[in-house]
C-alpha cells in the first residue's frame, strides 16, 4: 500500500471496496450496460426521495416515474446550508465535505457518503493509470493555486508529499517566477505536468519565446495533464511543440467526480462508470449525438447527497460514435452562463472573443494571456499582459475582426495591465459579464 492511497484509508475512505466495485461496472458487457446505468440512476433516485427530505422537497409536486420526469437540479438550488441537504443518516462528520472553486458564480458546499469520495479517487487513479501514472512515485510539476492561510496551506504541501507532487504556485507567473520554474525542470526528474490549461500554457510561451525545448532539458518528462480551464488546439500544439510530450486533457467537477479523459486514441472518453451524463436542449430534452447542447450529469453513487440531473453549466456534445459502454464527448465549449448580450438583442457565447482574439493578437507571442469584460450592452474592455503594448493598428485589426464576428457600433477599451486577476483557486476566467 503507498503513501497516498494509505492517506485515503486513514481517513476513512474504503478504497480498496471502491477499486473492486469500479472493475464490477467496467466488467459488464456493451449490450448489458445501458440497462445496468438505468436501473442504477433510478435506484439512487428512489433512495433520496425516501430518505433526503431537501430531494423530497426539491420534486414536490412532481411525478417522477420516469426519468424524463426528474426535475433539472442548478447549482443555485445547492446554495442552502449543507445539513439540510443530507440524506437521512449523514452528517457533516461522517461524510466527505468540500466547496466547489465558484468559477461559475454558485458556489456552494456539497458532500459524498465515504465510498462514493474513494470511487471518485478510484476513477481518477484507473485514467491516470492509462498513462503508467503512479500517484505515489511518478513525480508531478504542479501547476495549481494554493490555500494562503497558514492551516491551508499546510495541508496542500502535505498533500504534496504524499502524491510525489512538486507544486508551483501559479498567482505570479511574471518571467522572473517563470525562470525559476525552469530551473526546477532542470533539476528534478518530473514524469508529467499537471495543472491549470492557462498556466501551463503561459509556460510554453515562455519556453516558446526563450526557444527551450522542455524535454531536452528534462528528459524524464512523458505527459502534460491540462484541467480545470478550456483546452484550445492551437495552446495544444504549442504545448507538444514546446514540451516534447502529448497534452492531455482531463475534464472534472469536485463536486461530481472526472468527467471525461483523453485516451491514448486522442478520443474524449466520458466516464460512465461513476456518472450519468446528457446532453440536453433548452426544454430538457436529450439532443442527438453530435448535436451541441447542455451537459447534464447524475452522480450515480451519492448516496449522502443528491446530485440528480445536475446542470453543470457547460455545454458539449457527444460523439456519433459514442455507445452505452463508450460515450466519447466530442465538443467542450464552455460555461453557458459566459455569454455576452449585444445591443441588437443578439446573444453570443464568451469563447466567440477568445477564438478572434486569440486568432490575432497571438501570431507573434507578444500578448501572454488577456481577459474580456462586458460592462455595457455596447461596452467591452479587453486587459491583456503583454512584453510590449498593442500598437495602434493591431488594435484597428482587433476591432474589425470583433465588429465582423459581433456586431458594428461596440465600444472596445484596451488596457495593458501587470498581472490578471485569477481566483481563489488559481483559475483564469476569460469572459465576464457584468450586466
Amino acid at each position: 500500500m503507498n503513501l497516498f492511497e494509505l492517506s485515503l484509508r486513514w481517513k476513512g475512505f474504503p478504497l480498496e471496496e471502491a477499486k473492486k466495485q469500479l472493475k464490477y461496472i467496467q466488467s459488464i458487457p456493451e449490450n448489458e450496460y445501458g440497462a445496468y446505468i438505468e436501473q442504477q440512476r433510478m435506484a439512487l433516485l428512489q433512495h433520496h426521495l425516501t430518505h433526503n427530505p431537501f430531494y423530497q422537497g426539491f420534486c414536490a409536486n412532481r411525478s417522477v416515474l420516469k426519468w424524463k420526469d426528474v426535475p433539472i437540479m442548478q447549482k443555485s438550488d445547492l446554495q442552502k446550508p449543507l445539513k439540510e441537504r443530507l440524506s437521512n443518516g449523514y452528517t457533516p462528520k461522517n461524510v466527505y465535505v468540500n466547496k466547489t472553486s465558484g468559477s461559475s458564480g454558485h458556489p456552494f458546499i456539497f458532500a459524498k457518503d465515504k465510498l462514493c469520495h474513494a470511487l471518485t479517487w478510484a476513477e481518477i487513479l484507473d485514467r491516470f493509470g492509462w498513462y503508467g501514472i503512479d500517484f505515489n512515485s511518478t513525480l508531478q510539476a504542479r501547476f495549481y493555486g494554493i490555500p494562503l492561510d497558514w492551516i491551508g496551506y499546510q495541508k496542500e504541501r502535505i498533500k504534496d508529499l504524499l502524491s510525489a507532487r512538486y507544486r508551483f504556485p501559479i498567482f505570479d507567473l511574471s518571467d522572473k517566477k517563470l525562470e525559476k520554474i525552469l530551473r526546477a525542470f532542470r533539476k528534478k526528474p518530473f514524469d508529467y505536468i499537471n495543472g491549470y490549461t492557462s498556466s501551463i500554457v503561459l509556460f510554453a510561451k515562455f519556453l516558446n519565446k526563450k526557444g527551450i525545448h522542455l524535454k531536452e532539458i528534462c528528459p524524464t518528462l512523458r505527459y502534460c495533464i491540462v484541467t480545470s480551464e478550456m483546452l484550445f488546439e492551437s495552446d495544444k500544439k504549442l504545448m507538444e511543440s514546446c514540451f516534447g510530450v502529448p497534452v492531455v486533457n482531463e475534464y472534472g467537477a469536485s463536486e461530481l467526480d472526472l468527467i471525461a479523459f483523453t485516451n491514448r486514441e486522442n478520443e474524449f472518453v466520458l466516464n460512465n462508470e461513476t456518472l450519468y451524463v446528457e446532453i440536453l436542449d433548452e426544454k430538457d430534452r436529450p439532443v442527438p449525438l453530435g448535436k451541441e447542447g447542455r451537459i447534464v450529469i447524475t452522480g450515480l453513487y451519492n448516496l449522502a447527497h443528491p446530485m440528480i440531473r445536475y446542470d453543470i453549466g457547460d455545454t458539449g456534445a457527444l460523439d456519433e460514435k459514442s455507445t452505452a459502454k463508450n460515450p466519447l464527448l466530442k465538443t467542450l465549449i464552455g460555461r453557458t452562463n459566459d455569454v455576452a448580450h449585444l445591443p441588437s438583442g443578439k446573444t453570443v457565447p464568451g469563447l466567440t472573443f477568445y477564438y478572434v482574439t486569440k486568432s490575432i493578437i497571438e501570431d507573434d507571442g507578444n500578448v501572454k494571456e488577456f481577459v474580456i469584460e462586458q460592462h455595457q450592452l455596447d461596452r467591452f474592455k479587453i486587459m491583456y499582459t503583454s512584453h510590449q503594448e498593442l500598437l495602434p493598428e493591431e488594435i484597428a485589426t482587433i476591432k474589425k475582426a470583433l465588429f465582423q464576428y459581433l456586431e458594428d457600433g461596440l465600444t472596445l477599451e484596451f488596457s495593458r495591465i501587470g498581472v490578471l486577476d485569477r481566483t481563489k483557486r488559481g483559475k483564469l476566467k476569460q469572459f465576464v459579464s457584468y450586466l
